[in-house]
């Protein structure tokens, strides 16, 4: 036996070993059967609360930040109708990505 198991007598260690058909471990009980720590600290980018001054809760937290979604067809509109009397340089809003034209 490589170590001196203390979780039970040398002999029930045999017979657990003969009937596992191999040697018994306790994870994490003994360092010889741990990894090694040795890997580097990870270099994480700053984020926006990394500085502590001027750093106050409220500007910080995201949740204040939400807003409900922009109705496009509705902003369309409103454009249309602020444009009628105006030249056709028809202003459209953005609309994410491009599309794909299916044959």
């Amino acid at each position: 036996m490589a170590a001196v198991r203390r979780d039970i007598a040398p002999f029930l260690q045999r017979v657990r070993a003969f009937l596992l058909g191999r040697e018994h471990t306790v994870a994490l009980r003994f360092e010889d059967g741990l990894a090694d720590r040795t890997q580097p600290q990870p270099e994480l980018p700053d984020g926006p609360s990394h500085q502590l001054s001027a750093n106050y809760y409220c500007s910080r937290d995201a949740r204040r930040e939400v807003q409900p979604p922009i109705d496009l067809v509705q902003q369309q509109k409103l454009i249309d109708a602020a444009t009628e009397g105006a030249p056709k340089a028809r202003h459209q809003l953005p609309t994410p990505g491009k599309v794909y034209a299916w044959d």
